[in-house]
């Protein structure tokens, strides 16, 4: 008896160490609050610009410079971004980035003065450049191809979850206290984060919450559980290497695709809180509060996007239908923007931008198409220059509405973007073609 006892013991010890754990879910939930803190950094000062412009009497033209200086520097280094995720595991990078970038929007809460806050907002950009890119190595070696898709929408759901809950919070903490605090209370929370994801961060094999099941399991699945080791291995990044990312027509559709997606939401990021307040005529807690709405369809949006992705993939539908065609429908969606100038309606604009913003969330797995397509070796040159691309709509679009607008209408603004997000559903329907990994042009010297 005592020895079935044993043997029985021992059966179930074994099925227990043969099941897969799910450390993977914790690197999700992780990814998914560095987003949440990424977009509150990015998003703040939009929260603030009323009553700093109002301190500073900034003009529209001044406000849109302001707002596009973030998209310099992070636009600007996305390549070497993606280049230093090519060498410095995840572990490392991440945390000394979100350490620099939320001390430099710390200090924009101390230091005050147009100028001041323009060379910080700089600085912001310089250390958030890598990201994105970061997050998206990651998922690539935490997440099988089936899963991947709903971990992309679930942690790209942060930027939305934490726009929509906190900036109703944050408005109120300016009304509270004064717009200075904005900034230090984001940026406090940043360093803090940081160093959390340096004890806990590991790579899948060196995870000691995940047995090798799982790692077996992510590995089978399409996952690159040993990005790291390959990347010791890995020769010098050659001109041939950028060129391969330069020169790809598919490539170039997402990068297209992706600045298009972006210029709607850094309308939400930037403008929405002034459109509000100064051509709606709303005060700031009212604004906080129907801010947060579209953020909340963005955020439904993008959750059932990832999700109904992943399960169109389990269902046998191709790679290409399942990526691409929640981001055209997205796309499709969020030219409802244009609702906004044929009514008086504070209510019906709110629908058409809640429309718009749900259509911009259910689009962005844009990343499961970098991650689907990019060269193995190149997955951090390639997101670099997805993100430099798609980025430059940081830029473009502040100053572009700055320029558009006048002082009594904002209409211009929402046919800009609406035309921009059309040559997004082009880009994405005529370039991108078959979903497949592109070749490496360093395997394929090695093989001739």
């Amino acid at each position: 008896m005592s020895t079935q006892n044993t043997y029985s013991y021992a059966q179930a010890r074994e099925k227990q160490v043969s099941r897969a754990t799910k450390a993977r879910i914790l690197i999700a939930v992780m990814l998914f609050v560095s987003v949440v803190i990424n977009y509150l950094d990015r998003a703040n000062l939009s929260v603030a610009l009323p009553a700093i412009s109002e301190e500073f009497h900034i003009s529209p033209a001044q406000q849109g410079l302001l707002l596009s200086a973030f998209g310099w520097t992070y636009a600007a280094l996305q390549i070497p971004g993606g280049w230093l995720i090519d060498k410095i595991p995840p572990r490392i990078l991440y945390p000394a980035c979100l350490i620099l970038w939320s001390l430099a929007t710390a200090f924009m809460g101390i230091f005050s003065g147009f100028v001041a806050l323009i060379i910080l907002r700089l600085l912001v950009g310089v250390f958030e450049a890598p990201a994105y890119p970061i997050n998206n190595r990651v998922a690539t070696a935490w997440f099988p191809d089936k899963e991947r898709g709903s971990a992309i929408g679930f942690y790209t759901s942060g930027q939305f979850i934490g726009l929509a809950l906190l900036t109703p919070v944050l408005t109120w903490l300016q009304t509270a206290f004064s717009w200075h605090w904005v900034f230090i209370a984001t940026g406090g929370i940043g360093i803090l984060w940081g160093v959390v994801w340096y004890l806990v961060y590991r790579e899948p094999r060196k995870m000691r919450l995940a047995n090798q099941a799982e790692i077996d399991h992510i590995e089978a699945g399409g996952g690159l559980v040993d990005l790291e080791s390959a990347q010791t291995e890995r020769k010098k990044t050659s001109w041939a290497d950028f060129k391969a990312v330069l020169t790809n027509r598919k490539l170039w559709g997402v990068y297209i695709g992706q600045f298009c997606l972006t210029s709607t939401l850094w309308f939400f990021l930037t403008w929405f809180p002034t459109y509000l307040v100064k051509y709606r005529g709303m005060d700031f807690i009212k604004s906080g509060f129907l801010i947060s709405l579209p953020y909340i369809a963005a955020l439904v949006g993008v959750l059932l996007s990832g999700f109904f992705s992943d399960w169109m993939v389990r269902r046998g539908v191709s790679l290409g239908v399942a990526r691409k065609g929640p981001i055209i429908a997205g796309l499709l969606l969020s030219t409802a923007m244009i609702g906004a100038n044929f009514t008086d309606s504070t209510a019906w604009v709110i629908a058409f931008l809640c429309i718009a913003f749900f259509g911009n969330g259910f689009a962005s797995i844009t990343w499961s198409l970098v991650s689907a397509l990019a060269p193995k070796r190149l997955i951090g040159t390639t997101g670099g220059m997805f993100n430099f691309i798609g980025n430059l709509s940081s830029i473009a679009t502040p100053i572009v509405i700055g320029f558009l607008v006048s002082d009594v209408s904002f209409a211009p603004a929402f046919v800009y973007i609406t035309v921009v997000t059309v040559i997004g559903i082009l880009a994405y329907s005529l370039l991108v073609g078959k979903v497949e990994r592109q070749p490496d042009p360093g395997e394929s010297l090695l093989n001739a």
